[in-house]
């Protein structure tokens, strides 16, 4: 399942080798919301991996994106306890200015459909 979120990059870490076959990035982006008056902000971080590594240097500190993502959970045993850790693994990012100028909005302009030939062309 996949997630998709939108906000303002401010932070991009170091590409990390984590071994000679897998490295990951981190980067973390900052979500405001408005509720009953009030603000909200969260810092959520995601983690790149293997060739999505650079995805984050297409943007500036300050741009807002749109990150799609998925959740992905580990869990693993060391001296007898059971530990977990969960991932953001970010695999898409893209300019929210830039889908917004595309008109990817999912509406119809109904002005934008060119005018037929037939003028009579009901059915019935």
């Amino acid at each position: 399942m996949s997630y998709e979120i939108t906000g303002k990059l401010i932070v991009r870490f170091d590409i990390v080798q984590r071994n000679e076959n897998f490295k990951t990035r981190e980067f973390v982006i900052e979500k405001t919301e408005d509720a009953n008056g009030r603000s909200f902000t969260n810092f959520v971080k995601f983690q790149c991996v293997q060739d999505k590594t650079a995805m984050p240097d297409k943007f500036n500190i300050g741009d807002e994106v749109k990150v799609q993502f998925n959740i992905k959970g580990t869990k693993w045993e060391k001296d007898g306890r059971a530990n977990y850790i969960t991932n953001l693994d970010a695999w898409r990012m893209e300019s929210v200015k830039l889908s917004q100028n595309n008109g990817n909005s999912g509406e119809v302009n109904y002005n934008d459909i060119p005018p037929s030939d037939n003028v009579d062309d009901l059915p019935f």
